[in-house]
């Protein structure tokens, strides 16, 4: 019932979307000689605001065509080297003779596209050949192509390390910090030739006893089954996953919402002032986020389920007690792959100590081959975007990178 009330709102607010549009155009015409008195600018901007807040959000770009490498712009283009049901593996490939690190970034298969890590991608690709993982809308895909959870994941994220070959550098980004360090304690305990030179995590839940956050919180009070029950929802038959059990984008972004509502309310405000005050800066910058933000995707329910019971509720990989299809987790089988683990200082999502847990974890590692740092005054996405990203965190990894 979930996705078809969904789906039953955006129908029914389409004459007021498509009434709205029509009006903010009327009053914002060249030729309307109104369009710049105070009662014309308010309703334009109260309608350009309806319709950014009703508006479904389609997949966005990475748009990333060039990089600047010694001082020097570079062409990139953007090509898809793997195709699985689930995921496609994207490479940047820049046009210019480099001998770079080879870098997976994994990006969360957590409600957003893996364009929510453009940033990330932009500060890294200057001093690093970057690969991405690109989660599929489960939506989007077929039933008849099978399910996928948890243990699926490891075994992309294995496979993948195997496509790029030896020398492989691999970066996780909040949710996927967990498998990756599993695909790579697996690939350890295997002796895999292929495991990865360095392993880089960020602002992941690789234990959540450790200062435990609000989604921390909602995962722990609530039994599975009440997951199960209240927050999936069936494919409708109007997508090709038709008949899929999924965890829908539109619950987890108003779970994001519900964390900072206030926030999103002021942002909102402020957009509306400044489309009044026709500062076109301001608004695009506001727009551009928003497009961004409010663009999700659904993911697969046995994911879902088996991340909230595996990571939160039994916190297996801490415990000792993670296996992958019978397999047992070890990190502590690492011996030649760094770690580096990144925190935030202000992170509501993955508290402070939950990702550094995987230091402890790592036994196998010398102390000269493990790294922990924590950068001052930032939230969760300060940690893969914005400027103290850029300017702070981005050498931290790419110093380790080159040193491991």
């Amino acid at each position: 019932m979930l996705y078809h009330m969904r789906e039953i709102a955006h129908a029914s607010l389409a004459p007021a979307r498509a009434a709205a549009d029509l009006t903010g155009r009327i009053l914002r015409h060249p030729a309307n000689p109104w369009r710049d008195l105070a009662p014309a600018r308010w309703l334009a901007a109260g309608c350009e605001v309806f319709d950014n807040v009703t508006a479904r959000y389609d997949k966005p770009e990475f748009d990333l065509h060039s990089t600047v490498i010694d001082g020097r712009e570079v062409p990139v283009v953007e090509e898809v080297i793997q195709r699985e049901p689930f995921c496609d593996l994207l490479h940047f490939r820049r046009l210019a003779r480099r001998s770079d690190p080879r870098l997976l970034v994994v990006a969360p298969m957590s409600g957003h596209y893996a364009t929510l890590l453009r940033d990330t991608v932009r500060a890294l690709m200057p001093s690093h050949d970057v690969f991405v993982t690109d989660w599929l809308d489960a939506a989007m895909v077929p039933l008849a192509d099978g399910g996928f959870d948890l243990d699926d994941y490891i075994d992309y994220v294995i496979d993948f390390i195997h496509t790029l070959g030896p020398d492989t550098h691999v970066l996780a980004v909040c949710q996927p910090a967990v498998p990756v360090l599993a695909a790579v304690s697996l690939m350890a305990s295997r002796q895999d030739p292929l495991a990865p030179r360095s392993m880089t995590l960020i602002g992941g839940p690789i234990d959540t006893r450790r200062s435990p956050t609000v989604p921390n919180d909602l995962a722990t009070t609530n039994p599975l089954s009440w997951f199960e029950k209240n927050l999936l929802a069936t494919v409708p038959a109007t997508y090709p996953g038709f008949g899929r059990r999924v965890y829908p984008g539109f619950l987890q972004l108003s779970g994001f919402i519900s964390m900072n509502i206030q926030r999103h309310v002021d942002a909102h405000q402020e957009f509306f002032n400044h489309l009044v005050e026709g500062d076109g800066d301001s608004a695009e910058q506001h727009r551009a986020f928003y497009r961004e933000y409010l663009a999700v995707m659904d993911t697969s329910a046995e994911f879902y389920l088996q991340t909230i019971r595996t990571v939160f509720q039994e916190h297996a990989l801490p415990q000792g007690a993670m296996h992958h299809r019978g397999e047992k987790v070890d990190p502590g089988a690492i011996k030649h792959t760094a770690l580096l683990t990144v925190e935030g200082g202000k992170d509501d999502i993955s508290g402070l100590g939950q990702t550094e847990a995987a230091q402890d974890l790592c036994t196998g590692l010398s102390t000269a081959r493990k790294l922990h740092y924590v950068q001052p005054e930032v939230g969760h996405y300060g940690t893969f975007s914005g400027r103290r990203w850029r300017e702070q965190i981005v050498p931290v990894i790419s110093e380790f990178i080159r040193n491991s």
